[in-house]
Order: C-alpha cells, then sequence, then structure tokens
C-alpha cells in the first residue's frame, strides 16, 4: 500500500501554503522499494498584479529493498509572474533539479541527472477556459545529455507553445 496527504493553509487571500507527501512505493511488490516524497509550495499575491510561487520538492528511495541506505533527489523552483490585463500575463521560472542517482530520471551519466532551467512565457487568454502559452525555455547540465542534431550537449534551448482548455 501507499499513501498520500495534502495539507492547505489559506490565511488570506494573498497567501497559499501548501504540503503534500507520498509514502510508499511505485515498483512492484518483488522488487519493492520505499520512497518518501515531500512538495512544499508557497503562492504569494505581491500586488494586485504580481504574484510569487516558490517550491521545494525532496525525496528518498530505498536503493535496494530494506538495505537502510537511500537515494535522494531535490528540486527548488521559483516563478514570478506578472498579469497585465484579463488577457494577458507574461512568467519567469527558475529551476533546478538534482538526482545524481538516476531515480527519477535517468541518464547514465556520472552526475546523473543535475540540471538549471530557466523559462519566459507569455500566456493569452482569448476566452475564461482557454489559455494559449508561448514559452523560451532553456536547460544547462553538469553532463552532455541534450540532443543537439547527432551530439550530446551540456545546454539544449527551444520555444514551445501549447493551447489548454478547462472543462
Amino acid at each position: 500500500m501507499s499513501w498520500g496527504t495534502q495539507i492547505q493553509y489559506k490565511p488570506s487571500d494573498k497567501l497559499l501554503l501548501n504540503y503534500s507527501s507520498f509514502i510508499g512505493t511505485d515498483k512492484p511488490d518483488s522488487v519493492r522499494l520505499n520512497r518518501f516524497f515531500h512538495n512544499f509550495y508557497g503562492v504569494f499575491t505581491l500586488a494586485d498584479n504580481l504574484g510569487l510561487t516558490v517550491g521545494f520538492d525532496i525525496g528518498t528511495e530505498e536503493t535496494a529493498p530494506n538495505s537502510g541506505e537511500h537515494n535522494t533527489w531535490y528540486s527548488p523552483a521559483g516563478i514570478l509572474k506578472y498579469t497585465i490585463n484579463k488577457k494577458w500575463a507574461v512568467a519567469g521560472r527558475v529551476e533546478h533539479y538534482k538526482d545524481e542517482n538516476g531515480v527519477i530520471i535517468s541518464t547514465g551519466t556520472p552526475n546523473g541527472f543535475q540540471t538549471t532551467g530557466y523559462s519566459l512565457n507569455i500566456d493569452h487568454s482569448p476566452a475564461k477556459n482557454v489559455l494559449v502559452r508561448l514559452e523560451l525555455r532553456n536547460f544547462s547540465s553538469k553532463d552532455n545529455i541534450f540532443t543537439k542534431g547527432n551530439d550530446l550537449v551540456k545546454s539544449t534551448t527551444f520555444i514551445t507553445s501549447s493551447i489548454a482548455v478547462a472543462f
């Protein structure tokens, strides 16, 4: 069996604090490895049109069943969002992911997955339930894990777009 929790505290319209956790395994019983995962984040309204989200994830998982040894990974992140008006917003994000032992993201490289990311996006909401996003992202790693043509490189930059519809 596995268990999860979520606790949210919202003392005002300008602050939301969240704690979520997972205790259990995501593997078959034959190779059961106990995992403990924690997610913390806060959403802060700094002004009517400015918001900040700060988060931190951390997890541990046994290296072998009942070994007493654990691999740990973590990821801090921060997002600053400026709302221009009801239809337009821009945001920037900084994040780092450190998973040296490849528990969540396996690279087969000496330093595992240790990557820092930056992004800038512009959002347009043409209707109440529709969001269109254009985003510029950059990821940089300690090892050559990204592809560029036929080569592996330490960083990559790309542009993505998306359309989300809520029902």
